[in-house]
């Protein structure tokens, strides 16, 4: 049975309605109208995060359960600059997070929800992006990761693992070595590092109309009122 703890968010709030209307307005119009009620250091600095943000490394999470453990990978593809989570939901378990746990990471990064592997796979070949499974066994190290132009890093569930559908279309595996007598990390611990080992020195890779979404959304939420602002405008 999946925890429950206060402060969770379902699959429908996991994006915030504040974020929600700030994505239901042109971005070009945001930025003409906001950028001007912004301090000039806020403006740097959103706009020098979004420089490093990576579409070319996805995270996909299979059959979650632990909102804990969903909010603790979330918050990772957040810190280490990515723009995308795929989640393939449980049956009956919509995703959800906690919200302690994420930190607003669930304002910066957008999260797709699948109901098969089907769909998620499908995803995962139509944008060219080679599945690259966790595994206690796998032919890789994090390290390497570093030289795949392109990968989603698929992770399963502490009790469940990925399931075979899903695994049988990674084209690679990874493995966390370790000394001890455990076998694998918490889902989280692994995400961390094995992101941080495939993002590492990899330049930031967003195109012109992304970047300009994010910095819009960045403007949006820096201001106050800024709904009353934008009408007004």
């Amino acid at each position: 049975m999946r925890r429950t703890t206060a402060g969770v968010l379902g699959v429908q709030s996991l994006v915030a309605s504040r974020v929600a209307r700030a994505a239901s307005y042109d971005p070009e119009a945001v930025v003409r109208v906001l950028e001007p009620l912004v301090t000039e250091a806020r403006r740097v600095r959103l706009q020098e995060v979004i420089s490093r943000r990576l579409a070319s490394v996805s995270v996909v999470l299979d059959r979650p359960y632990d909102p804990h453990n969903g909010a603790a990978v979330l918050r990772s593809c957040e810190a280490f600059g990515l723009e995308r989570l795929h989640v393939v939901e449980r049956r009956g378990t919509p995703f959800a997070v906690a919200r302690s746990v994420a930190r607003s990471a669930e304002k910066w990064i957008d999260v797709t929800c699948h109901t098969s592997a089907d769909s998620c796979i499908a995803w995962a070949r139509t944008a060219d992006m080679p599945l690259v499974a966790t595994h206690p066994l796998g032919e890789l190290v994090p390290e390497e990761l570093a030289g795949l132009p392109r990968l989603a890093l698929v992770l399963g569930n502490e009790r469940e693992g990925i399931r075979k559908e899903l695994a049988r279309a990674c084209g690679h595996r990874v493995r966390v070595p370790m000394r001890g007598f455990v076998e694998s990390l918490n889902v989280s611990v692994t995400a961390a590092i094995v992101l941080h080992a495939a993002t590492r020195n990899r330049a930031g890779d967003l195109d012109p109309d992304a970047k300009r979404r994010l910095y819009a959304r960045g403007l949006y939420l820096s201001v106050d009122h800024a709904d009353d602002i934008l009408a007004r405008a």
